[in-house]
């Protein structure tokens, strides 16, 4: 099916206004691997193909041999990679625009957010603030290690961080101190677009935003959609051809910027995104909210293209295979990673890995060289897996978030887990 031509111009418009952002990231440019999936005594084993399809000048084949592909944005830089970095790819540059000096913002110990905002914001000049739930680890390791490296880290308590909002209004009003103000990321909202370059008081007082855990706002739908139009533009992808992505979902963010993507670039592209932190509601509400906020700041867009496309949602969602609610996991060997349980999810143990994920997350990198972590990205490429083996025609593309550092802090805390026997 051909777009119409309502969808062309629309196209054409949200292409005009991606071209005139100011980003952080240089460009939008990522790798994209083929993987090949192969049947074995253990379910299914893998092969790399992207240097052997380098090498042949790019032919993939006959079309009926099983693989996907992958998007390696774990590779977008060497500390701050993923989907966090192109969370904050527009919403970086607006609040320098709007003269921010100070960023303050909050995640579990291990949280690959707080140290994405600790390493861009430092790149920028932005002094970065970040409370990390729990307690300070005897041997800091990982995204903790970064944070503490790049940030300013203060420690808080459990019963303390369960009241987010206070906590992160409380911190930033000392980091303003007397003369400072402070305001929340989500006040720019359709006002930080148009910010003159300095907006300071001249007089050296500090200017503090507060960022939400996970920087999940509508600006960080942008950077999400400026990598859906640079994918669409590669040969890979043939004009009018359908995708399949896949998406492993925290606060689902992520995958309703690439569903927005598709529908304002007019792409028959889907998205399915696997639901690792709350419930399909839960989800769904979060959908509404961030097409709500789309929709404020650029009405032309949404009711020009996307306010039809929303009836039947725009995400599929989908649970992991191997599910974290309490009742599905009762005769399974857990690993409890303190650093990701939440609270506010009683229900889903966010940070529970389950016995052999870590050995799958293995043979998958000694295989294809991709390193998974079984929290996030091993769910999404179990969902990919499937996919493209109950359809062998489709174009499946799983998106690397990144979050790989996380694994250093499991080796840390269950190095029985990690042992050195060969893979078969």
């Amino acid at each position: 099916m051909r777009p119409t031509p309502a969808l062309v111009a629309g196209g054409r418009m949200v292409t005009s206004f991606l071209s005139a952002t100011e980003w952080m990231l240089p460009s939008p440019a990522t790798q994209v691997h083929t993987i090949s999936v192969l049947p074995s005594r253990r379910d299914f084993a893998f092969s790399n193909l992207t240097m052997l399809l380098r090498n042949s000048g790019g032919n993939e084949g006959e079309s009926g041999s099983t693989k996907f592909h992958v998007v390696r944005d774990d590779l977008l830089h060497p500390l701050a990679n993923g989907n966090k970095a192109r969370k904050l790819d527009a919403l970086l540059p607006i609040l320098r625009r709007c003269g921010v000096t100070d960023i303050v913002t909050c995640g579990g110990c291990q949280s690959a957010h707080a140290a994405a905002i600790a390493v861009h914001c430092a790149e920028w000049g932005i002094r970065p603030h970040i409370l990390l739930r729990g307690e300070q680890l005897d041997v800091p390791t990982g995204y903790n290690l970064i944070s503490l490296m790049f940030g300013n880290v203060t420690y808080v308590s459990r019963s303390l961080y369960a009241q987010r909002d206070e906590m992160l209004y409380e911190h930033a009003i000392k980091v303003a101190g007397y003369s400072g103000t402070v305001m929340w990321a989500d006040e720019v909202i359709g006002k930080g677009l148009g910010v003159d370059e300095d907006t300071t008081d001249g007089n050296g007082s500090r200017r503090v935003m507060i960022v939400k855990e996970g920087a999940g706002s509508v600006q960080a739908l942008l950077g999400v959609m400026r990598l859906l139009k640079y994918l669409s533009g590669l040969t890979l992808f043939r004009k009018d051809e359908k995708v399949h992505i896949v998406v492993d979902s925290g606060t689902g963010t992520t995958a309703v910027g690439l569903a927005l993507g598709a529908v304002c670039l007019g792409l028959q592209w889907r998205v399915t995104a696997v639901m690792l932190a709350d419930t399909l509601e839960g989800y769904k509400q979060r959908e509404r909210s961030l097409l709500s906020d789309f929709e404020k700041v650029f009405p032309e867009i949404y009711h020009g293209m996307v306010e039809d496309a929303t009836h039947d949602n725009l995400v599929q969602w989908v649970e992991r295979f191997s599910p974290r609610r309490s009742q599905h996991i009762q005769n399974q060997t857990l690993i409890l990673e303190d650093n990701i349980q939440d609270s506010t999810y009683p229900d889903y143990g966010f940070g529970k890995v389950l016995d052999g994920e870590i050995a799958m997350c293995r043979q998958v990198a000694q295989q294809t060289g991709i390193l998974l972590d079984p929290m996030y990205t091993l769910a999404a490429w179990e969902q990919a897996v499937d996919i493209c083996c109950g359809d062998s025609e489709a174009k499946v593309l799983m998106i690397h978030t990144g979050g790989t550092l996380g694994l250093f802090g499991l080796a840390q805390r269950y190095s029985s887990q990690f042992n050195t026997g060969e893979q078969p």
